[in-house]
This record gives structure tokens, sequence and C-alpha cells, in this order.
């Protein structure tokens, strides 16, 4: 098995805010991250895919096929936006960067399965320079 990685970059904003809560409950769990006027972050994002070279090519992945996906389905919904407001998959769910990073998946996942046999891995996301989450689809 063969593991290939590709990593792009965006930026967004967003605000960690449960609607349940009050805002002095929210701002106690979730600090600066609860700002009601929002804060932003340099994400990147790391994709791995993982499966065995094609014969012909030597590729388990064209890598530009895989930036033109991880480009069209994930960095053009996302890039400059709000992911509270703008981003529609992530509409009624906490913008953390756990739920963040599976609903990636999950799109990633399905837009794979229609041009490659090649399949995801792990997809990273990076938040800050400190702070990241890694997913395995489990």
């Amino acid at each position: 098995m063969v593991y290939v990685t590709r990593k792009e970059h965006f930026n967004a904003a967003h605000r960690l805010y449960n609607p349940m809560w009050s805002e002095e409950k929210n701002k106690e769990v979730f600090g600066l991250c609860a700002n009601t006027n929002w804060h932003g972050h340099n994400f990147e994002l790391i994709v791995t895919v993982k499966g065995e070279p094609n014969p012909e090519t030597g590729f388990v992945i064209d890598l530009k096929l895989l930036g033109d996906l991880i480009k069209s389905e994930i960095i053009d919904k996302v890039d400059h936006k709000n992911l509270n407001l703008d981003v529609d998959f992530m509409q009624g769910k906490m913008a953390s960067c756990e739920i963040f990073v599976m609903e990636i998946w999950k799109i990633l996942e399905r837009a794979l399965s229609k041009v490659t046999e090649s399949r995801l891995y792990r997809i990273r996301l990076i938040e800050t320079p400190k702070n990241y989450v890694d997913y395995y689809g489990e």
C-alpha cells in the first residue's frame, strides 16, 4: 500500500457557540473562540490517499486530479468564507475543527469514489501552528 499526500491552504472564519447555552457558558467553554464577531484562521488541509500504484502510470492517484478535486469540492466552498454562515455543508453544525474535518471527509470520499480506485486514508486539518486534527474516517 502506498500513501500519497496533497496539501492545500485556505482562510476562513468561524465561531464556536452552542445556541442552547447562555453567552456566559459559551465564553466559559469556548473562550475567545465564542467571539460574537467571529475569528479567522489560515487553515492547511492535508489529504492522504492510499492505494496500489497503477502499473501503467505508476500513480496511486494523479496529484493534479487530487488537487483539482480538493479545490472544487472544498477550497472553493470555504476559502474566505464564514464557516457558520456561508458554507452549506456546515449549516446547523458546530464549526469545530473536529466536525469540520468529518464533513470534509464525507465530501471527498464521495468525489474520489467517482474517479479513482484509491481511497482516503487521513485528512489533517491544521487550524493554527499549535492545533490540528486528524481524521481517518472512523
